[in-house]
């Protein structure tokens, strides 16, 4: 592969889950499409890969062209935005399968890093720091709960909440953000990373930790979007469980060490300081103060 010398290729596979619902109910289906990229890529990105093809696969009781042509332009839009090739998906009609205008949603993102390059988070040690960067809601996680606690019909979602500043459908339904055409520059400082969602940060961080490191964060750090309170209020929930289920706020995290840490944070908007590497008593471990 032209440019690589050791090329390892990475691939990753998901979906978008209930998410869907809402989209069909407000019958707003181009964010689903950057939902689906976002997700795949960053996911793939937690090793330092580029992303260089994308598939999706969509099914349905019965294909409905506007709502398909707009899940396809949001994806062959979020795919150019990280220069990415949309080469090409698979459609599947399936009545018995599906409710009639339902359809579900599954994307297959291929990428490349150098051998020498890949991030897989042995390098971090005691005293690096965590670099939290901000998830634009709840991405693609926590929408069976959600939807439980807020509702999921059009009268509901149509909601004005002035504690959020928008409609329920609007925070609910804001697409997934990308990281990597924000922290793809600075690789090279970064020793390793974790894309948080289901199963929140305590899920995601463990899986990049080092054995015998704890990472401990710091809860006051950063602000939670709005829309997470909301939930919780009015579902009544544990904030432990609130952190296992959403991202509360951080859609990413980088581990540095503290003197790069500045040229992060000044090159990504909103990113924070929001945690620290130490030694743990147990194997994995992931504190939340």
């Amino acid at each position: 592969m032209q440019g690589y010398r050791q090329p390892v290729l990475v691939s990753s596979t998901d979906g978008v889950g209930t998410k869907l619902i809402l989209a069909n109910v407000m019958d707003r289906h181009e964010g689903i499409g950057h939902d689906i990229v976002n997700h795949c890529v960053n996911d793939i990105f937690t090793t330092g890969a580029r992303p260089l093809f994308f598939l999706d696969y969509i099914a349905s009781a019965k294909l409905q062209l506007q709502q398909l042509k707009s899940v396809v332009k949001g994806m062959a839009d979020a795919c150019r935005q990280v220069n990415c090739a949309l080469i090409g998906g698979e459609t599947a009609e399936m009545p018995g399968m599906y409710a009639r205008n339902e359809y579900d949603v599954v994307g297959f993102v291929v990428g490349v890093v150098e051998k020498s390059r890949v991030i897989t988070g042995e390098a971090i040690s005691p005293g690096d720091l965590i670099i939290g960067l901000a998830s634009s809601g709840l991405h693609t996680n926590g929408y069976s709960l959600a939807r439980r606690v807020l509702g999921q019909t059009r009268q509901k979602l149509d909601v004005y909440y002035p504690e959020i500043g928008m409609t329920l459908s609007e925070a609910l339904l804001e697409p997934h953000r990308c990281y990597y055409p924000l922290i793809e520059p600075y690789l090279e400082i970064i020793k390793g990373m974790a894309h948080i969602t289901g199963g929140g940060l305590p899920g995601n961080v463990v899986r990049v930790l080092p054995e015998g490191l704890c990472a401990r964060f710091d809860t006051s750090s950063w602000q939670s979007p709005p829309i997470f309170r909301l939930i919780q209020h009015k579902g009544n929930i544990n904030e432990n469980e609130m952190y296992r289920v959403f991202n509360m706020g951080i859609g990413m995290v980088a581990f540095v060490h503290p003197k790069n840490a500045p040229q992060l944070l000044s090159a990504v908007p909103g990113a924070k300081v929001i945690g620290e590497v130490s030694r743990g008593n147990t194997t994995m471990q992931v504190v939340l103060d």
